[in-house]
């Protein structure tokens, strides 16, 4: 059921509001481009390209098991990934934590699409305790970095979150953003094996 048909007339939304369908058609494509667009590295016969190929056939099990390795090397494309199909649950087990650790990993190499779902993490507390300067920081930081098919949704979404913070909190997380610079690759350390359910991987 639309939004809109949810909400008494008095209270539709304006004409300017992100509608959440809109919102979420935005950022399938956004992620969709993001993870398999031109700039795939590797050859056409290597784990990336296969990787690649198989998660836009929707073959998640065997996406997962060439992307993990990869992630594991230190690839923060294929960090970003692991970590989205462990947030959604697509060829492996669905785990939050995981999930915002992968990205964590990737995010801090400075890939865009991990910062932004790193940064919807921290907005909605999956994986993660919520924090609105980590998530403002993530996110200006992803739509900074975004390629021209995802700036928009990146920027929209920032903007909306924003508008939950105080003046000092968007202030701090714009100061970390700005002081923020990319890592080395790296992996996280397999914490996730005996942690416990309180675990905050960043």
């Amino acid at each position: 059921m639309p939004l809109e048909e949810t909400l008494r007339p008095e209270e539709t939304l304006p004409s300017n509001a992100v509608r959440p369908a809109a919102v979420m058609l935005a950022l399938t494509l956004a992620l969709a481009l993001a993870f398999t667009g031109p700039a795939l590295a590797g050859s056409k016969d290597g784990p990336q390209s296969r990787a690649y190929a198989a998660y836009a056939k929707g073959d998640y099990v065997t996406a997962a098991a060439l992307l993990i390795p990869l992630a594991w090397q230190g690839d923060a494309k294929a960090q970003g990934m692991v970590g989205y199909l462990y947030e959604n649950g697509k060829g492996v087990p669905q785990d939050f934590v995981v999930a915002a650790q992968w990205y964590g990993c990737a995010a801090e190499q400075g890939d865009p699409t991990a910062q932004y779902l790193l940064g919807l993490a921290y907005d909605k507390g999956r994986g993660v305790p919520i924090d609105v300067v980590l998530s403002q920081k993530w996110l200006i930081l992803a739509a900074a970095r975004a390629g021209k098919q995802e700036r928009d949704t990146f920027t929209r979404i920032r903007d909306a979150v924003r508008t939950k913070m105080s003046r000092a909190q968007i202030a701090a997380a714009q100061e970390q953003a700005i002081l923020w610079m990319p890592a080395p690759p790296y992996v996280p350390e397999p914490l996730w094996l005996n942690r416990p359910r309180s675990f905050t991987p960043f």
